[in-house]
């Protein structure tokens, strides 16, 4: 006897062995029990759910001379078994795909006519409905209105939105849901104890996950992976190899290289992978995944028990999730995304994955905000560090001496601040524990300045950096900071704010209340002691 595929030869045969449709099966045998019996039917959802099993075991089901209490068929009846072995006359199954005309509508119209031969009803299962042309939903609108009373009509599909509304207002619609990883699981487990095949439970767990809520995707992996190690035990290693996806540790490894900004470390990975013979697509799907994975880790503890990965796995994430934010996550998973739809269509893969790498790793490249953000990260980092960020000023000395253009002014007599911006200096600290840590650009800017040749109430914050310059100039931000002030200060202040560069040719000096006490007093403030 030739081999038959997984996925056909435990094809279920009642309710009660269909797996994650429990809403549908309940439904469907209410029905039965109490001869409640609709004329058409319409069931909708992705590849591998079931639409068509569960088709097959309604249509065995309103025929069988024998049913369960349940409602399920007998599968042994005369029935039952030309139902099965394809031989009936009452169950027509149709491929819409390829039989999609007003012909083959006119066809079934003529045939309705007819009672069955046997059994109680004629069903005809339409698959892939949604290929019907519009000719061919117009020539079967009327008849799936109001069939003879023996006919039954089940259209299958995954594309409903192509259905016209006059034909879903005659039909039952049953949405069959994805499969959750842990019933997929299961129920290979139990196929795998039949088959006499000893697999490791991460293994069964990586291929119930890559099946993307399909039950049929998941056997036909499954198939895959035994024929290719026949007679072996499947571990997560021979799994993976066969699948051609990527370990966690690689993709751990890759995400350091990435914070760390290694382009090179990055592209070398990549590369070894490639050598080995993995698929671009598949190791863009298998990162993303692991960086969601990741964020949610990051975002809520609570969400633990809803990742399907091992303890081990678990706490490596754990303390990934400290290195990195979840804003600069975020843009990680949009770049992935974005390169998802491109592979598809691509010629050079791995010329468009190596590129994203690079602007993974060099946020720089990217002028969006999420790209900025990256990029304070790592300005943050550099400096927390000890590793010095040139300054503009600095690299301005140690240039060579141009003649300039306009020759600066000669040096006045230093102003004192005004009493407005000491009052702003005084609880700077305050105001900026206010703002907190996300506005770093005004941590950057150190302590507020004052024109000390004017004496103006303007309040100067230099920012050498000018991605950061050009946030803290923005009018939210610029209103954010006054906020602040106003909530810290409590008394109404007349002043202005300005963001420099370090090249603003401006007298500056630091507003201190310390320095304005000791210019009128006339005494140090350390040497004043109170009698």
């Amino acid at each position: 006897m030739s081999y038959v595929a997984l996925y056909r030869k435990f094809r279920p045969s009642t309710f009660e062995e269909v797996k994650g449709q429990d809403h549908i099966v309940t439904t469907l045998q209410n029905q039965l029990k109490a001869g409640r019996i609709g004329h058409a039917y319409l069931f909708c959802g992705t590849r591998g759910t079931g639409k068509t099993t569960v088709a097959k075991i309604l249509a065995r089901a309103v025929n069988c001379e024998n049913p369960g209490e349940d409602g399920s068929p007998c599968n042994v009846c005369a029935s039952c078994t030309s139902i099965l072995s394809g031989s009936s006359t009452n169950v027509i199954e149709i491929d819409a795909a390829s039989n999609n005309g007003v012909d083959n509508i006119r066809e079934i119209r003529e045939e309705v006519a007819y009672r069955p031969t046997a059994g109680r009803y004629k069903v005809y299962i339409i698959d892939e409905a949604h290929m019907l042309s519009s000719g061919a939903w117009n020539a079967l609108l009327k008849t799936l209105e109001e069939p003879p009373e023996y006919v039954i009509f089940i259209l299958a599909t995954t594309e409903v939105n192509k259905f016209p509304i006059t034909i879903l207002s005659r039909c039952q619609r049953y949405n069959f849901r994805r499969i959750t990883a842990a019933t997929i699981a299961a129920r290979m487990t139990d196929l795998l104890k039949r088959e006499q095949v000893e697999a490791e439970e991460a293994a069964v767990r990586y291929i119930a996950r890559a099946a993307d809520g399909s039950m049929r995707d998941a056997l036909s992996l499954l198939d895959q992976c035994m024929a290719f190690y026949l007679g072996e035990k499947l571990t997560y290693g021979k799994v993976m190899d066969v699948l051609g996806t990527v370990d966690t540790d690689v993709f751990s490894a890759l995400l350091r290289k990435i914070l760390a900004g290694d382009a090179g470390g990055s592209i070398r990975i990549l590369q070894e992978l490639m050598r080995d013979g993995r698929e671009p697509a598949q190791f863009v799907s298998d990162l993303t995944w692991y960086l969601r994975n990741l964020m949610l880790v990051q975002s809520s503890p609570d969400l633990e028990d809803t990742l399907d990965i091992s303890p081990e796995n678990l706490k490596q994430l754990q303390e990934e999730s400290t290195m990195v934010d979840s804003a600069v996550l975020m843009r990680y998973i949009h770049v992935l995304s974005d390169l998802s739809g491109q592979l598809r269509f691509a010629a050079q893969k791995q010329i468009l994955v190596e590129t994203a790498l690079i602007r993974l790793c060099r946020p720089q490249m990217d002028t969006d905000l999420s790209g900025v953000l990256d990029r304070i990260r790592t300005l943050e980092k550099k400096l927390e560090e000890g590793i010095p960020v040139q300054n503009v000023r600095q690299a301005a000395e140690k240039a060579p001496a141009r003649e300039p253009a306009v020759k600066k002014a000669p040096p006045v007599k230093k102003k004192a601040a005004p009493e407005d911006l000491q009052q702003i200096a005084a609880h700077w600290p305050q105001i900026l524990k206010r703002l907190g840590p996300v506005n770093v650009v005004f941590h950057r800017a150190g302590n507020p300045r004052y024109d000390s040749a004017s004496g103006a109430a303007r309040l100067y914050l230099e920012i050498a950096d000018p991605t950061l310059r050009e946030m803290a100039a923005s009018p939210a931000k610029l209103q954010e900071l006054k906020t602040a002030i106003a909530e810290v200060v409590k008394q109404d202040l007349e002043y202005e704010v300005a963001v420099v560069g370090p090249e603003h040719g401006i007298q500056l000096d630091e507003v201190s209340l310390e320095k304005k006490l000791a210019e009128e007093i006339a005494i140090p403030i350390e040497n004043y002691v109170e009698e």
